[in-house]
């Protein structure tokens, strides 16, 4: 998933414009790419939320007596989301986790689990997928779009193998959700 040379690469906080931004919201709406995934009452994570560019929506979906786990490795983007959260008054649904580049380390339920275009920056995919299969439920289901530009089919393919040889069901393929997408399900 990531480059022999190069290692993983995780955008910096200070390209947060362009992760949360009037032009991908028209291309990338987190309402649509979201639709019928999240319930209210449920407990949801976005891992590598970024600057909280589906954080946000999510509170929303989940209403006031769900949650969402804002996860990100870097404290200028968990900042970022609590200053736009107090801004939409969804503070009370959000809890910011700031993980460590090799784990996320946070002991969870949750029903809906998000890795959007960012699972190829993960040091191992196969510990990431070990590990968010420990965080969702039984049932519980985990959305992963990866870019096309950085992940090629073969190696999107080798990702959902890795993913069924530890437990998880691929539920879908959806399409129109902005890159290579696969719907898992923690069986």
């Amino acid at each position: 998933m990531t480059s022999a040379t190069n290692g993983p690469h995780v955008c910096p906080s200070q390209f947060a414009l362009f992760l949360d931004n009037w032009i991908r919201r028209w291309i990338q709406p987190p309402a649509r790419i979201l639709e019928g995934y999240i319930h209210p009452g449920d407990t949801a994570l976005d891992i590598g939320c970024g600057p909280g560019f589906f954080t946000l929506e999510m509170a929303r979906q989940v209403g006031p007596y769900g949650g969402v786990y804002a996860i990100d490795l870097q404290p200028a983007m968990l900042t970022r989301v609590a200053r736009k959260a107090a801004r939409d008054g969804l503070s009370d649904r959000i809890q910011r986790h700031q993980c460590r580049p090799d784990r996320i380390g946070l002991a969870v339920q949750a029903d809906f689990a998000l890795a959007y275009y960012m699972v190829h920056e993960t040091p191992s995919v196969m510990d990431f997928l070990q590990e968010v299969h420990q965080m969702v439920r039984p049932g519980g289901r985990l959305l992963v779009v990866e870019p096309k530009m950085h992940v090629s089919q073969r190696d999107f393919e080798a990702m959902c193998q890795r993913g069924e040889g530890l437990g998880w069901e691929i539920a879908d393929y959806p399409r129109k959700k902005g890159g290579r997408s696969v719907m898992f399900r923690r069986t």
